[in-house]
Formats: C-alpha cells, sequence, structure tokens
C-alpha cells in the first residue's frame, strides 16, 4: 500500500514539471525505488522459504523418531539365521512362480504402488503351497508383505503353518498335514485356528486391531514360539495367543489359502522365515560380533523402518549396562547394482542406525562408530534370492 502511495504521490508531481530533464531525472528515481522494494520483497519471500524448509526438515527427523518410538510393541528379534526369503524376482512376470504349486490360478504380477514381483493370488479359492520342506525351529518369525484386492470377500488370505509326516506338494484338506495352525488375515480382523488330526476340538484366536487394508502395502509379522502366537501390523500387536499350537507340532510346510465365497484375493511378496530371540547379549559381549537382520530399511533407502525397534532396543540395553563398551556399527549388501552405489548405501544405514540409538535411546555418540562395506564381504554366495537376503545385514562389533 506505501509504495502504491508513493507511486501516485511521484507521478502527480512528475506532470506538474515542465522541464524535459527534471522529467527524465524523476522517472529514473522513481523505477530504482520500484525495483528495490520489490528486490526486497523477494528476498523476504525466499527467508520465509527457507525458514520453512528448515521446519519440515526438523518436522521430518522428529517424526522418524517419534514413529520409531511408537512401534515399542515390536518386541520381537529375528535371529542370525534366514532360513528362507523368496520375493519372486527370479520369476518372469506373467509366469507361475516356479518353487510354488496350487489347485487354483496364479501368476507373478508387477504393482504400481511397490516395487518388485508379486505372486496374484487370484482364483476365490485354492490353496497355494511352497514346494520343499522347510525345517522351521521352535523359535521362528515370518514376515510378508499383502496387498489385499479391494473387491470381493471379506478375506484378503490366509496364511498355513503345517506339520506333515509324508512330503506332499500340495495339501488340498481344509487342514493340511497332521497338525498345524491357520491365520486368517481379513479386511475388518484376524481369526488363528490351531489344529491337530484326532482331536475335534480347535484352538482359537481373534482380533480387530489394525486389519490390513485393501490396496496398501500391509507388512505382516508372525511370532511363532513353541506353542505361543503373536502376531504384528502397523505399528501393534495385533494378537497375542499363549497356547494357540497344539503341544508337539513341529512345522515343516507353509503356504496359503483363499477360501470359496470369503475370499477377495491378495498380491504377496518379500515373504523372510528367521529364527528368532538370538542371545544377543552374549553374541556382542562374549563372542564380539552379533549379525542382524532385524534392522529394516526400504529398498535402497537409509532411513530405518520402526519395525527395528526390537533389535534396537536390545542393543542400546546392552550397551545401558555395559556403560565402558564401544561398538562399530557396519552396513552390508548383497551385489545386486553398482558397487559404489552399494558402498555409499551400506555407510548411510549404518550412520542411520547409530542415529537412532542415540536419538531414540540415549546412547552417547561417542561410544558408537559406524562404517560399511557394501557387498565385499558376502556371507554366502550372491545367486539366488535366499542368500543375497543372508548378505544383506547390520553387523554390531566390540571394540
Amino acid at each position: 500500500m506505501k509504495l502504491l502511495t508513493y507511486i501516485i504521490v511521484v507521478l502527480f508531481f512528475l506532470l506538474s514539471l515542465s522541464s524535459n530533464a527534471q522529467l527524465e531525472f524523476l522517472k529514473k528515481k522513481v523505477t530504482k525505488e520500484i525495483e528495490k522494494q520489490f528486490e526486497e520483497k523477494e528476498k523476504s519471500k525466499e527467508n520465509q522459504k527457507t525458514e520453512s524448509k528448515k521446519d519440515t526438515l526438523a518436522n521430518k527427523e522428529l517424526t522418524q523418531t517419534n514413529d520409531l518410538q511408537s512401534y515399542s510393541k515390536f518386541d520381537f528379534v529375528p535371529g542370525e539365521k534366514v532360513i528362507l526369503f523368496e520375493d519372486f524376482s527370479q520369476d518372469a512376470v506373467g509366469d507361475f512362480p516356479a518353487l510354488w504349486t496350487a489347485n487354483a490360478p496364479g501368476e507373478i504380477n508387477t504393482l504400481n504402488i511397490a516395487p518388485g514381483h508379486w505372486f496374484n493370488l487370484n482364483s476365490g479359492e485354492g490353496n497355494y503351497s511352497f514346494l520343499q520342506n522347510v525345517n522351521f525351529p521352535t523359535n521362528f518369525i515370518v514376515e510378508f508383505d499383502i496387498v489385499p484386492k479391494k473387491t470381493g470377500g471379506r478375506i484378503a488370505a490366509g496364511i498355513l503353518l503345517y506339520q506333515e509326516n509324508k512330503h506332499l506338494e500340495l495339501d488340498n484338506n481344509y487342514n493340511s498335514g497332521v497338525s498345524g495352525l491357520q491365520i486368517s488375515i481379513e479386511k475388518e480382523s484376524w481369526n488363528t485356528m490351531g489344529y491337530k488330526a484326532g482331536e475335534n476340538v480347535k484352538i482359537t484366536g481373534s482380533s480387530k486391531i489394525n486389519p490390513v487394508v485393501p490396496e496398501k502395502v500391509n507388512h505382516v509379522i508372525i511370532w511363532v514360539q513353541n506353542r505361543r502366537l503373536r502376531i504384528y501390523q502397523k505399528g501393534a500387536k495385533v494378537l497375542d495367543m499363549p497356547t494357540n499350537i497344539y503341544e508337539g507340532t513341529k512345522f515343516n510346510r507353509f503356504g496359503f489359502r483363499l477360501s470359496r465365497g470369503a475370499s477377495c484375493g491378495s498380491y504377496i511378496s518379500n515373504i523372510r522365515i528367521t529364527d528368532a530371540a538370538p542371545d544377543m547379549r552374549s553374541k556382542l559381549l562374549t563372542e564380539g560380533k552379533l549379525v542382524s537382520y532385524g534392522i529394516y530399511f526400504d529398498v535402497n533407502k537409509d532411513i530405518v523402518k520402526p519395525e527395528s525397534y526390537g533389535t534396537l532396543k536390545g542393543i542400546a540395553d546392552i550397551l545401558n549396562e555395559n556403560p565402558s563398551i564401544r561398538i562399530k556399527v557396519v552396513g552390508h549388501t548383497d551385489s545386486d547394482g553398482n558397487d559404489a552405489s552399494n558402498l555409499d548405501l551400506s555407510k548411510r544405514r549404518a550412520e542411520s542406525v547409530k542415529n537412532n540409538l542415540v536419538k531414540t535411546f540415549g546412547i552417547e555418540p561417542s561410544r558408537i562408530e559406524f562404517d560399511g562395506m557394501g557387498e565385499t564381504q558376502p556371507i554366502a554366495p550372491n545367486d539366488n534370492v535366499s542368500n543375497k537376503a543372508l548378505n544383506r545385514r547390520v553387523e554390531f562389533v566390540k571394540l
């Protein structure tokens, strides 16, 4: 407003002048004044943008830390052994996956909401079984990503874990094998059932906490510990059943199921089975090194995901109980991609782990060093998806 008033006054004065020289002089003066005030306004806007950007970055950092803390119920800690990893990267789009069998249609697809290959369970009814036996320990964790379809019934998919005494490529019975566990992943709830041949009573569980969301990537985590079953999803422990499994069950097969008339179908990927609950204290303090598969990152990203809470808390507890101990965090990748990029990514991931230990758990920064080895120190050949999963790890080394 002041600028407009100034211009009007000056123009009025110019009209009253008769001297061309004076007129030209004042025209230049007005132009300079206008340009000066315009530059000051633009500079002010730029400063505001800079401050806003700083605030956004600060809020983003705070949010990441708070997100990690909000997952404090994620108390599981994957062990040192990756028993199986399946992301269908070895299968061609449009094909049925080579390591699976089924009595229903299915194929490998890509999705516009997530990278990688996805197993499309595209039938209204059927069993989809992993062909090979799996050597499940008594304490293990199964993880996978699932994208439920929007249309159809209420059930996204069921996961089957069971024991069979005679190997069948595909068991079409509703209760597969001689004993097992069914977990029904539904749009509004979770339902579980433990069963055993010859037993009429089924051991059931149910929860409505954090059901899966259609057309979104949902990361489901299942922890089996002897007879106990725990399920995690979206920052919460959605179900905890102390005796959901019949005593004596020795799991050796797994697969997925769609139920007739009730299923909407889903896309499945990034299946990972590990042992669980390693003796972190002994590994780090006595043996001097802990290999961890419990630090989670998105593909080619260095931000620690909240599902890492249990592992990070375990490391922080050891450091807090042993104040003289110092450690080095070392990141490792598989051989996919560019060597230099893998080296850089591994270093950034290790640094991110250190930063979370410092910010979330209050560990003194001087007690933690970090480094990255990229793909230079594999512990398995980079020749299949399971071995590559072994090489993608974070190590904690006692100094």
